[in-house]
């Protein structure tokens, strides 16, 4: 009794896992194993911020992942983070898993000394940006995508909750550090540099200073969009929707790694999905993947569409707000969240190509006139959903910008 008393408290206080710690972890903290059952175990994160271990069993099949944060940033210790944010991605997978069922992973076990979660383990899934690097395609991404968006975002929010009920969600969900850096990374420095944190590919570094520095209508259009994502408490947003947050199969879509969940502008969950496919399009265009390309274009075309059909869909089913069923009111609460999506877009091209975090779909691309030929492609079609945002209305009008921008960059 006293040495399992031992085991126990020896987690009474926060401290860093290494891997030898969290076989005893998961051991101790949970019954996903046998005591005496022989476990193997590995860090496996590649992510910008935590530390991911895969446990399993060398006796069957059995194996979690358990995820711990640090009170750094893993991407550079200039960030200094609570570890509150392994409460909120809990939480945020837990409604993610109430309201979008199978879409994201199973959590087994929070723990607030630790700052640990413990989850389904998703091996026999592929993440999406590694995926699509290859140049795979996923017929049902769109589909399973868009229902997660819809039922996550619409039924967290006003039109659906009561209201009293929301704003406590709303104080829980405060995550200020991880939102500061989102206003910076995202909504600032690529515009200016003024951390002088940004990264540029050599041989576009005038012409960014140029078309990104020194553009001055679209820095207001970006100021207008920073305040939009500070002050906009609409829905209970992921916060970080790219393609290295989703695990796929043929048959499964799986949503990961919300821990910059926070209430914020319904827009941004999807402009980060549209954002980070227009990626994968430009590397399939600088690799001549042409069946891929039209698919990608197709996709986004359909995540736009279904995202608007499925929204109508849910609020007709959901809305509880006597003013909502309005008329008019409906389309024009959707037509501001495709207006913040469309700016959104753009803010996520841009930040990840001047920005301090890159995304391999643009930074694997090996030949220097395509690798110029895709960032420049991608900017001009960033600043063109930034400043016409407010006329992008269906998935062909987002897919305009994209020709648009294939048209004007020689």
């Amino acid at each position: 009794m006293e040495k399992m008393d031992a085991a126990v408290q020896r987690y009474d206080n926060y401290f860093l896992l290494q891997t030898n710690d969290v076989i005893d972890y998961v051991k101790v903290k949970t019954n996903l194993f046998e005591k005496n059952e022989k476990l193997t175990c590995d860090e496996i994160g590649d992510g910008n911020l935590n530390y991911v271990f895969h446990v399993r069993s060398l006796e069957n099949e059995q194996s979690v992942i358990v995820k711990q944060a640090g009170h750094t940033a893993r991407i550079s210790d200039d960030f200094k983070l609570s570890t509150n944010r392994i409460k909120i991605e809990s939480e945020a997978l837990k409604m993610g898993g109430q309201y979008a069922p199978g879409l994201v992973p199973e959590v087994f076990l929070y723990d607030g000394i630790m700052n640990c979660c413990i989850m389904e383990d998703l091996s026999d899934h592929t993440i999406l940006r590694e995926a699509l690097l290859k140049h795979k395609t996923f017929p049902r991404f769109s589909d399973d995508i868009t229902t997660y968006m819809v039922n996550t975002l619409l039924q967290t929010s006003d039109v659906v909750m009561d209201h009293k009920d929301k704003k406590e969600l709303v104080k829980s969900y405060m995550n200020p550090e991880l939102c500061e850096i989102t206003e910076d990374l995202v909504y600032t420095e690529p515009f200016n540099d003024y951390n002088n944190r940004n990264e540029l590919y050599k041989p576009n570094e005038e012409w960014i200073m140029e078309q990104i520095y020194n553009d001055k209508e679209l820095h207001l259009e970006v100021a207008k969009l920073k305040f939009e994502f500070m002050t906009n408490a609409q829905a209970l947003i992921h916060g970080d929707l790219h393609t290295g947050s989703v695990f796929v199969t043929d048959k499964s879509t799986k949503v990961i790694d919300p821990e910059f969940a926070f209430y914020g502008p319904m827009g941004y969950d999807v402009g980060n999905v549209v954002a980070n496919l227009i990626f994968a399009w430009a590397n399939g265009v600088a690799n001549g993947k042409d069946h891929f390309v039209l698919w990608v274009e197709k996709t986004i075309v359909d995540v736009i569409n279904l995202f608007k059909e499925k929204f109508t869909m849910s609020w007709k089913q959901h809305a509880t707000d006597p003013m909502a069923d309005t008329a008019g009111f409906k389309e024009w609460y959707l037509e501001e969240v495709l207006s913040d999506a469309a700016g959104v877009t753009g803010m996520e091209l841009t930040r990840r190509i001047v920005g301090l975090a890159k995304v391999k779909d643009i930074t694997s691309i090996t030949g220097e006139k395509e690798r110029t030929w895709a960032e420049r492609t991608c900017l001009v079609a960033a600043k063109t959903y930034i400043k016409k945002r407010n006329q992008l209305r269906t998935g062909e009008d987002f897919l305009s910008i994209l020709k648009y921008a294939i048209a004007s960059v020689k």
